[in-house]
């Protein structure tokens, strides 16, 4: 147990190792929800491309067919990469998610969103509006436990009671 407890206090980047505090709260999640698309999810998705590509022809529209190959091509490569498992830690400094570090001082404010069995998400948003919000799944963890460790360093957003429209997109399309 403390082998796993010094692990986590350091995290490296880039050959750096820089502290991130003692963990209060841990758990193990997939970094992107992983997607069991089916063959036919395949042959309709290649249709609806298809059908905007010749749609773009039509209309010389070719900047949007640009836009829709490069869609195409970042589902195939999504879909061809299997997503990873990766710890995270809630710590007395800050969030791990993975090999990433968010300190304390940049989080504007977290949510969790908890309507189990299909949504159970910690929503992370940050102080720069160059840093998107972040979604941590909340697998295998009291979410409780979680607030109670997130609540003396960051401020919670009890007004979001329902999980963002790119999630509910990216659950129902399977993207």
């Amino acid at each position: 147990m403390q082998e796993k407890q010094d692990k986590i206090e350091e995290i490296e980047h880039d050959d750096e190792i820089e502290d991130v505090g003692t963990p209060l709260v841990s758990w193990e999640a997939w970094e992107r929800p992983p997607n069991d698309r089916s063959r036919n999810w395949y042959i309709i998705a290649s249709v609806i491309g298809a059908a905007l590509l010749v749609y773009c022809v039509i209309t010389a529209n070719y900047l949007f067919a640009v836009i829709v190959l490069m869609m195409g091509v970042i589902l195939l490569m999504n879909g061809l990469k299997r997503p990873k498992r990766v710890e995270v830690h809630v710590t007395d400094m800050g969030i791990v998610f993975g090999n990433t570090y968010n300190d304390f001082k940049d989080i504007k404010e977290f949510a969790i969103v908890y309507e189990p069995p299909i949504v159970k998400t910690l929503y992370v948003d940050f102080n720069s509006v160059l840093r998107p919000m972040i979604s941590i799944p909340l697998e295998g963890v009291d979410p409780n436990a979680v607030r109670e460790a997130l609540l003396p360093y960051a401020f919670e957003n009890l007004e979001r009671e329902e999980e963002t429209l790119t999630d509910i997109l990216r659950r129902l399309y399977k993207m």
